[in-house]
């Protein structure tokens, strides 16, 4: 699981280091990635699975992986993982709305920190593009609440069906884009997609599937965590991208409220089942 979070965090500079639009990045990143899991499940000899569930789990899967490369596009790294990572807030939000869940005190309380360290993200640099950016990156989050709300019912072949169709559906959706600007095939952007494609969203998505079956669910949100922490400092170290000071901020009031509601509702849970 740590290491499916280290290949997790190092989206933001491969992608900062393609000059293609955000819709190409994604599209062709989506090819490589697809052509990774098809192998894998071919290897275990699993079966494509196309139904209601496997379809929906995907086109919201694809929807993330769109969302997000548009958001690191508009945006900076630092912002986009972070407000990324605000999809457990969303879960409890739609949870409440659609499924009828009891919100509890705990609940509202990160939820509350969280809009607080959101809100900080947009003090900073106030240009449009940069709110555009921020304002794609909480989409992403939301669209993640539905696909963690929808895959998490699934298990073994149906799981890695509803990853291919992501992939799928976000290479079919972007493949347009790839046609509305003349991409440069230059080493740089070529390495970068296969390295996205192959270890970012490819391999890391077999491990987080393998480390789901033994890492229990509170050492993969813990561990998890890491890559909203890494994923801005690669892109310092090599591009040197700099988050301001009210994201900063705003990012250390978001990851450490989620990881610590993600502790008190995994003890819970604990208690409830002793």
């Amino acid at each position: 699981m740590l290491l499916c979070a280290a290949l997790w965090s190092i989206a933001g500079i491969f992608i900062k280091l393609i000059p293609w639009n955000g819709f190409a990045v994604a599209s062709l990143r989506s090819l490589v990635a697809g052509a990774v899991i098809a192998l894998y499940m071919a290897a275990k000899r699993m079966r494509v699975s196309f139904n209601r569930r496997t379809i929906l789990a995907g086109v919201l899967e694809g929807c993330v992986y769109l969302c997000f490369v548009c958001a690191n596009k508009l945006t900076t790294a630092a912002n986009a993982i972070v407000l990324q990572f605000c999809s457990p807030v969303f879960i409890v939000v739609f949870s409440a709305l659609f499924l009828k869940e009891k919100i509890k005190k705990s609940d509202i309380t990160v939820v509350l920190f969280t809009l607080a360290g959101i809100a900080l993200f947009f003090l900073d640099r106030l240009e449009s593009g940069y709110i555009l950016g921020n304002l794609v990156a909480i989409l992403a989050g939301m669209v993640m609440a539905g696909m963690f709300m929808t895959i998490g019912k699934l298990q073994g072949a149906e799981r890695f069906s509803a990853v291919l169709i992501g992939q799928l559906f976000a290479f079919l959706v972007g493949l347009p884009f790839c046609f509305t600007q003349r991409l440069e095939f230059s080493a740089v952007p070529l390495l970068s997609i296969l390295v996205l494609g192959v270890f970012q969203l490819g391999i890391s998505y077999i491990l987080y599937a393998k480390s789901a079956e033994y890492c229990p669910p509170l050492a993969c949100c813990l561990l998890g965590a890491l890559e909203p922490l890494l994923n801005p400092v690669w892109v310092f170290l090599f591009d040197g991208e700099r988050p301001g000071p009210f994201a900063l901020i705003g990012a250390v009031i978001v990851i450490g409220a989620i990881t610590i509601w993600c502790i008190f509702e995994a003890k819970a849970k604990e208690k409830t089942h002793a």
